[in-house]
């Protein structure tokens, strides 16, 4: 038996960390779900623990996709990396409220002849990262039709999206004023989170990727509570084989005051 290895002490996430830019955020609250927070202190968090969150990360050749992962993934940098062929993925395992939770993070080619490669494994997505060059604004305009393409094998409605300007590090601070405000405005028009960050220094990728595995993990709570219905998970189901319902689940006794 495959024996998992232990999260590492920084993929430890205790709360939500921050959105970069309260102007073109998902959530601008500072903490999770009243509900999900209940569930974690009560151990009710169904197969959430269990699961693994696919993320795929898509976008023009050469935005730096591949920098970005590796950088999160393996905290290292190489500016002689090859293009990706088709697909790739890392898998990176966090704790979150304390319960375990996993992501699989697609890197998908940015070549036009591999574009049908990679949209056989954009299905199932929970999480949307759209990658653009804060240098190359054509990369941004190019934004939505990868978003599109991304959409056609996933339903929008349950989604996570981000927009994810990189190579900071390359742009002076007059150049990225320009981009950053359409930059935001689409992620306004998208319904995305837009972050900036530098894969080169590491400026904001950590706290990124926390984002993302924390907005994910929540989403992954909601979801498993809405589906128990009626039914609370962790409810312990008792099979009466002289009932016509095998699934119906025990209920406490009420005292007599109630009857």
């Amino acid at each position: 038996m495959s024996v998992l290895p232990p999260v590492r002490r920084d993929r430890v996430i205790p709360q939500l960390p921050q959105c970069f830019t309260k102007e073109a955020a998902l959530h601008t609250k500072d903490s999770f779900h009243s509900k999900v927070k209940g569930a974690c202190q009560e151990q009710r968090t169904g197969t959430v623990g269990f699961k693994i969150s696919k993320v795929i990360v898509v976008g023009d050749l050469a935005v730096g996709k591949t920098c970005l992962i590796n950088r999160f993934c393996k905290d290292a940098f190489d500016k002689n990396y090859k293009a990706t062929i088709g697909v790739d993925f890392e898998m990176e395992r966090f704790e979150v409220m304390g319960i375990p939770f996993s992501l699989q993070l697609w890197d998908t080619a940015g070549q036009e002849r591999f574009k049908c490669i990679a949209s056989t494994y954009y299905r199932g997505a929970q999480t949307i990262i759209i990658v653009f060059d804060v240098n190359d604004v054509a990369s941004l305009d190019h934004a939505k039709q990868w978003l599109e393409d991304a959409l056609k094998e996933n339903d929008p409605s349950s989604v996570l999206l981000f927009l994810v300007g990189t190579k900071k590090d390359l742009s002076s601070p007059a150049q990225y004023s320009r981009i950053e405000e359409d930059a935001i405005q689409l992620a306004k028009e998208i319904k995305a989170e837009y972050w900036v960050v530098s894969s080169l220094t590491g400026e904001n990728v950590n706290s990124f990727f926390f984002r993302v595995a924390s907005l994910a993990f929540e989403a992954s709570v909601l979801s498993e509570l809405e589906k128990t219905n009626s039914r609370k998970i962790g409810e312990v189901i008792r099979i009466n084989s002289n009932s016509d319902n095998l699934y119906a689940t025990s209920k406490k006794k009420k005292p007599n005051c109630c009857q």
